[in-house]
């Protein structure tokens, strides 16, 4: 795949996301794909693929009318991209979670193996996780 289908499939990522289809944005993890969430949270840490779609589950179910993902920038190298982003959704509790990030996606067969993700952990912490740390 060359930097420009690494885009799409990128821009497919978010699509998938904004839409609440877990199994969509799942589907394009490498077998041995992975997350990895920045910060010391609830939700910080590494996922693996089969891991992924049970947790992704529950944070939509944390946005009951869904969460939209917004592409700021975006920039493409071997089998790297680089994305700056913005979300905003109405949480559960009624607060509205609006958080701006800084995404690595890296390739391998044409699937993510690494989606490593870099935002506002205080942000998760007061909304997502309720106040609660680890």
């Amino acid at each position: 795949m060359n930097t420009e289908q690494h885009k799409q499939t990128v821009i497919d990522f978010f699509n998938h996301m904004s839409n609440g289809n877990v199994e969509g944005f799942v589907d394009l993890y490498h077998d041995e794909g992975a997350v990895w969430t920045s910060g010391n949270t609830l939700i910080s840490g590494i996922q693996k693929k089969p891991a992924i779609l049970e947790l992704a589950g529950k944070i939509y179910e944390a946005f009951p009318d869904g969460i939209q993902f917004n592409i700021v920038s975006m920039i493409a190298e071997n089998d790297r991209v680089a994305v700056e982003a913005e979300s905003k959704g109405l949480h559960a509790s009624g607060k509205l979670y609006q958080n701006q990030y800084h995404f690595l996606f890296i390739f391998k067969e044409g699937k993510v193996l690494w989606f490593k993700e870099y935002m506002d952990t205080e942000k998760v912490t007061d909304i997502l996780c309720g106040g609660h740390k680890p």
